[in-house]
C-alpha cells in the first residue's frame, strides 16, 4: 500500500499575491501549487488564463478573497502574438490547423487594420472557452464535435498597439499590446484581425502584463516563491485591499467601525461616493467596502471581526 502523504496544516493568511503564472498550468493548477506553499486556508485567483497563456495572475488569500470579483471586472493589458497566414480549431496554437494561405501583410496594412478594432466592438465567443451552456462548458461540446450557437458580446478595446513585426521572416508573425475591457477573448481578437487581413490567423501566444494597475513587473513564479521562507512568502504578500487601492477611503472611529462591521448604516460627513473602501482607527483595520449615498454609508462587502483582527497581527 501506499503511504498516505502527511497532511499539511493550514493556517489564516490574508492578502494578494502577484503571480507569473507558467505556460501549461491552468489557473486553478497554479493557484493550488501557491495554496500549499503559503499553508493557506482559504484562496482563490481572480480570473482565468488558459493554460497556453502565461503572465500576470492576481491570488487572493483569506480576507481578500471577498474581493476577487474587483480585479475579474478590471481592464487587462495582453502582449499577444498572432501568427498570420493559418486557422486553427481553437484560434490559438493549441488546436488542429484548419487553413493556410498566403501571407502579404506590411506593417501599413496591419496598422490600418488594427485600428477598425479599437473601441467598443462585438465578439462571438469561441466554442473552446469556460463559458457556460446548460450546465456545460463551451468546450466540452466543442471537444465532442458539437457546435453551440454562441450570441456575440459587446466588449471594449481601448488601444491595440504593434510591438514589432518578424522582420527576419515573411511578415507573418506580430506582436500587438492589447488593453481591453474584461470578457475580451484575444484568441478571437486574432482570428477576426486575420480574416480582416484576408490571410487568416491564430494567436500563437499570450503574456498578460496588467490588471486594474497591478504590473507584471511586481509578480513572482511559482519557483522563486518555492525557494523563499515562510517570512520571506509572507512578506511577498499585499495588503488584503490591494485590489481596491484606487478608491477612496473612508476612516471610522471605534463605534462607527464596530456598527459598521455588524452591517449598519451610519449618516456621516461624506462627498456620495459608488464604492470606497473603510478602516477602522487602526491604518491595518481594513474592515471592507462600501458607498456613499446622500451622506449614508452603506456597506457591501463586510470582512468578519475574526479577519480584521487577523489583519491586524500581519507584521
Amino acid at each position: 500500500m501506499n503511504a498516505q502523504r502527511p497532511r499539511i496544516p493550514r493556517r489564516a493568511v490574508h492578502g494578494v499575491l502577484l503571480l507569473d503564472k507558467p505556460l501549461g498550468l491552468s489557473s486553478n493548477d497554479a493557484l493550488q501549487k501557491a495554496k500549499r506553499l503559503y499553508r493557506a486556508e482559504k484562496a482563490g485567483h481572480t480570473g482565468t488564463l488558459d493554460p497556453l497563456a502565461t503572465g500576470l495572475l492576481p491570488l487572493c488569500f483569506g480576507a481578500a478573497t471577498k474581493f476577487s470579483q474587483v480585479s475579474l471586472d478590471a481592464d487587462k493589458t495582453y502582449r499577444a502574438t498572432l501568427q498570420l497566414g493559418s486557422t486553427t480549431t481553437t484560434a490559438d496554437a493549441e488546436g488542429e490547423v484548419l487553413l493556410q494561405r498566403e501571407v502579404n501583410v506590411t506593417r501599413a496594412q496591419l496598422q490600418a487594420v488594427i485600428e477598425r478594432f479599437t473601441g467598443p466592438i462585438r465578439q462571438v465567443p469561441p466554442m473552446h472557452s469556460a463559458l457556460k451552456h446548460e450546465g456545460r462548458a463551451l468546450y466540452d461540446y466543442a471537444r465532442a464535435g458539437i457546435e453551440i450557437e454562441r450570441e456575440a458580446r459587446s466588449v471594449t478595446i481601448h488601444r491595440i498597439a504593434i510591438v514589432d513585426d518578424d522582420t527576419a521572416g515573411a511578415g507573418d508573425r506580430w506582436t500587438l499590446d492589447v488593453r481591453c475591457s474584461k470578457g475580451t477573448y484575444i484568441r478571437t481578437l486574432a482570428e477576426d484581425i486575420g480574416e480582416a487581413l484576408g490571410c487568416g490567423a491564430h494567436l500563437a501566444a499570450l503574456r498578460r502584463t496588467e490588471t486594474g494597475g497591478l504590473t507584471l513587473g511586481q509578480a513572482l513564479t511559482l519557483e522563486q516563491l518555492a525557494e523563499m521562507d515562510e517570512a520571506q512568502r509572507e512578506a511577498a504578500l499585499l495588503d488584503a485591499d490591494a485590489l481596491l487601492a484606487d478608491w477612496p477611503v473612508v476612516r471610522l472611529g471605534d463605534e462607527d467601525a464596530g456598527r459598521f462591521l455588524s452591517g449598519l448604516r451610519r449618516r456621516l460627513p461624506l462627498a456620495d461616493a459608488e464604492q470606497v473602501r473603510v478602516y477602522g482607527p487602526d491604518p491595518r483595520a481594513f474592515l471592507g467596502s462600501g458607498r456613499v449615498d446622500a451622506g449614508e454609508l452603506i456597506s457591501t462587502r463586510l470582512l468578519s471581526p475574526v479577519e480584521v483582527q487577523g489583519l491586524l497581527k500581519t507584521p
